[in-house]
């Protein structure tokens, strides 16, 4: 059995401040503007579309996030509709085979200290998950019957393509103090990336600190 942290890779080079001055090249012809573009611009269009609740010019640009999250999350992640998935499969993955280590990964649970009681409780858990699934193979299981004793702890590998506009509404949702909190855990995370590589869009989401 294997434990790590959840984690992310954006799947697809891309350059940020590229991509907000192609949106605010597509965003200006609705107002015939083209000419007021100079190397800042963007900054202060942008602000000002996303002020007026004008953010469909935003869904121009997109981009594509390798996930590696529990599956509890993946359950949270995937009810946003405007979007791709691409997700690990329990039906056809059989973590009994050389590739998977012969063994579960597990994320683990961001609320419990390693020393703590319930961590104990949970760890344990998830032995038996991995005891019992490979003991159903050996029965002669299939990966999809097997799969039926696995936790929302399992570790999945989910790729998540969103315009701009949807990955707002995605971090607006998923990083507020009602979020679950591993699931604040990974929007958090992805939050910070994107603010670090596309200028101004996401500037204005302020994610949960827990305080």
């Amino acid at each position: 059995m294997r434990i790590i942290e959840p984690s992310h890779e954006f799947l697809e080079a891309f350059d940020g401040l590229e991509m907000v001055k192609s949106i605010e090249r597509m965003g200006r012809i609705c107002y015939k503007s083209e000419g007021n573009i100079s190397d800042t611009s963007y900054r202060k269009f942008l602000q000002n579309l996303i002020s007026r609740g004008h953010e469909s010019v935003i869904e121009h640009g997109k981009v594509s996030v390798l996930v590696i999250c529990d599956r509890g999350v993946s359950h949270e992640i995937v009810r946003h509709r405007i979007a791709s998935y691409s997700q690990e499969s329990t039906r056809y993955c059989n973590y009994s085979q050389d590739k998977f280590g012969n063994e579960l990964t597990f994320i683990r649970p961001c609320f419990w200290t390693a020393d703590s009681p319930a961590f104990a409780v949970w760890k344990a858990s998830m032995e038996a998950a991995e005891r019992d699934y490979f003991r159903l193979l050996e029965l002669g299981a299939t990966p999809q019957e097997a799969r039926s004793v696995l936790p929302n702890s399992l570790k999945t590998e989910i790729v998540v393509t969103m315009n701009l506009r949807e990955w707002r509404h995605f971090f607006k949702l998923r990083t507020a103090a009602a979020a679950h909190p591993q699931m604040r855990q990974t929007a958090a995370a992805l939050l910070r990336d994107f603010r670090s590589r596309i200028p101004v869009i996401f500037d204005d989401i302020a994610a949960y600190d827990g305080q």
